[in-house]
């Protein structure tokens, strides 16, 4: 009789999880390719064991499931599992039903998104980024309804993923973005609007999200001590980003 014990099948779930991580390292490659390759192979792995840890945390373990997970996270930022742009879709996550069952719930909400909201060949997607570049090479004066002007600056830039995400998870966000924007003492109004763009454009957890190093290379860059320095740093950052995005024609964020 062959006894196996514990510390051998810890060896083994390792081993088993790391075939597992080096099979999504080249998924992605094929799912995302140009985003991939922009990260380089260090920081998709740290992506990618982001997305499987959450994955996890929601009982998603089977490997499909967790596939899905990874596809979702380079679809719609690695927090798109907390992100009130996307609460109707991931509302499956907190179920109490099968993993395999919530996950075909997700995946019919994701392809559901993409063909009602992003279009065909994500033909929304990349007008909404040509005019997100526009937004952000333009001056642009605000009111006194801040939260008025957003919203419908929010509503022009991509109309139907506003549609989707309903006037109460725009607002949501909007709240989000300027609370993040406290902390890094943004106080004006152009500052603030920029933070709650980016979360609209690559996800509410953008700020943090290793699909984006750049924000928050840029957000905790020790050498900027002047908030209003780290903002137009940031401007800049986004700016090229999306001219780089956009010349590519390629989908890059906005889901």
């Amino acid at each position: 009789m062959i006894i196996i014990r514990a510390e051998q099948m810890k060896v083994f779930e390792q081993a088993a999880r790391q075939q597992f991580e080096e099979k999504m390292m080249a998924h992605s490659k094929d799912f995302s390719p140009r985003l991939c390759e922009v990260l380089g192979e260090d920081q998709l792995r740290v992506a990618i064991r982001n997305a499987m840890k959450r994955a996890e945390s929601h009982g998603f373990t089977n490997r499909g499931p967790v596939r899905l997970f990874i596809e979702m996270m380079f679809l719609f930022g690695s927090s798109f599992d907390t992100d009130p742009q996307y609460a109707a879709m991931c509302e499956p996550l907190g179920g109490s039903d099968d993993q395999m069952w919530r996950a075909q719930q997700m995946h019919q909400g994701s392809l559901d998104y993409l063909d009602n909201v992003a279009g065909q060949d994500a033909v929304n997607v990349h007008k909404a980024l040509r005019d997100l570049l526009a937004f952000a090479r333009e001056p642009v004066t605000f009111s006194d309804d801040f939260t008025g002007d957003l919203l419908r600056e929010m509503k022009r830039i991509f109309p139907q993923k506003a549609v989707y995400v309903g006037e109460a998870g725009l607002r949501a966000l909007i709240a989000e973005g300027f609370a993040e924007a406290r902390r890094y003492e943004f106080s004006d109004k152009r500052q603030q609007g920029l933070i709650v763009v980016l979360k609209y454009a690559f996800g509410h957890g953008c700020m943090d999200d290793p699909l984006y190093p750049w924000i928050a290379q840029t957000m905790k860059d020790e050498k900027i001590v002047d908030p209003a320095g780290r903002a137009v740093r940031l401007e800049k950052k986004a700016t090229t980003w999306l001219e780089h995005v956009v010349a590519g024609n390629e989908q890059g964020s906005l889901a």
